[in-house]
């Protein structure tokens, strides 16, 4: 076992070398916070609201929401929906509701707009496959992840994608080689890169691909976990590092059909803007005939070995530790949950973690907003 002096001394040559990277001081980035807002956390829920299947909101259907950020210049929720420009163009929404020991109130949309491409059309029918948006806290611009594609015919690369307020197509940033969809590597169909968050105050991008690579081993099974992958870039696209993330095993096996049972990362989430090798992970098994199971941890990269363009082989991974596993705040469902953000703090001096479910535009699923109060 590391000693505490060896995992510290890792986490400084984390953010020595990403500071190197960006060309500014360790103390621009900001060294390890070793009082982390989730370090010995005290998690409970204040609530939940649902919004109804199939409702209408500018000529939209919302759905599928798999992404959740809060934008602080305008006060408003951005949520990411994963129709593939299949029942209207893929987009995004904005939405107001109020966090507090009340629970959560009532969900007030308030806008949406079609994501674009850089010949500023709509997406045509599934050509994109939307996951997570984080809004840029230098710019207020949104940067969204999308899944690609991996069928009999067609390879298409995931992608990170950076849009304007309204829509327009404002820039893409570079994925590691190691991400593309090729014949025999590179990631599953629908478990690419599927988290992303800003870290260091903005100055980083992380993201996660949701399952292993198809080089980096199997799936997750009852009886053992799997790896993904956590990649840190420069918010102007230089590839920094990426790091092994071991996943839990499935948590049941499936009914009727053995075997069919998954886990994978929806997202992730830093800790905050001091220290960047903390990140939440939210992890959602689904397992046919029982359910979901969803867990955020907190991970820490700073003692993981870099493995950017390199197998993980036995590289060290990210350490985890739990913060929450949602079967135990007393919701009234756990559904299919994928997004999540930080809300408003409490006058307790809480933290408020706000979480979104994707119900995949079917009626037997719901649209669920969910408030934990993090002390």
């Amino acid at each position: 076992m590391r000693g505490r002096g060896q995992a510290r001394r890792g986490q400084t040559l984390l953010v020595a070398t990403i500071a190197v990277a960006l060309g500014v001081t360790p103390t621009a980035i900001a060294a390890p916070d070793q009082g982390s807002a989730a370090a010995g956390s005290v998690v409970r829920l204040l609530g939940e609201r649902i919004v109804p299947n199939n409702l209408d909101f500018h000529g939209t259907s919302v759905g599928g929401l798999s992404g959740i950020d809060f934008d602080a210049r305008t006060g408003d929720y951005v949520l990411i929906s994963d129709d593939r420009s299949e029942r209207n163009p893929a987009r995004f929404y904005t939405a107001r509701f109020t966090v507090d020991e009340k629970g959560v109130g009532p969900v007030e949309f308030t806008g949406t707009r079609p994501l674009l491409t850089a010949a500023g059309a709509a997406y045509a029918p599934k050509s994109v496959d939307p996951e997570e948006i984080r809004v840029d806290p230098w710019t207020g611009d949104y940067f969204w992840t999308q899944e690609g594609d991996r069928t009999d015919t067609v390879l298409a690369d995931p992608s990170v994608r950076v849009a304007r307020a309204d829509g327009a197509f404002a820039a893409e940033l570079p994925i590691p080689d190691n991400e593309r969809m090729r014949p025999n590597s590179g990631p599953r169909q629908n478990m690419a890169l599927e988290g992303a968050t800003f870290a260091a105050g903005g100055a980083l991008f992380v993201t996660a691909v949701e399952g292993p690579l198809l080089q980096d081993g199997p799936l997750a099974t009852t009886t053992a976990g799997a790896a993904s992958r956590i990649t840190v870039q420069a918010r102007t696209g230089q590839l920094l590092a990426q790091y092994a993330y071991p996943m839990d095993p499935v948590f049941a096996e499936s009914s009727p059909q053995p075997g069919t049972g998954m886990n994978g990362i929806t997202s992730v989430l830093a800790v905050d803007s001091v220290d960047p090798t903390k990140i939440l992970v939210l992890e959602r098994s689904f397992v046919a005939g029982v359910g979901n199971k969803i867990k955020v941890y907190e991970a820490d990269l700073g003692a993981a070995t870099n493995i950017l363009d390199a197998p993980i082989g036995t590289a060290r991974p990210a350490t985890k530790r739990l913060l929450v596993d949602l079967s135990d705040v007393g919701l009234s469902a756990i559904d299919n949950v994928e997004g999540m953000t930080w809300g408003p703090r409490l006058p307790s001096g809480e933290r408020t973690l706000i979480l979104v479910s994707d119900n995949n535009f079917a009626d037997n699923q719901i649209t669920q907003f969910i408030a934990l109060a993090v002390r």
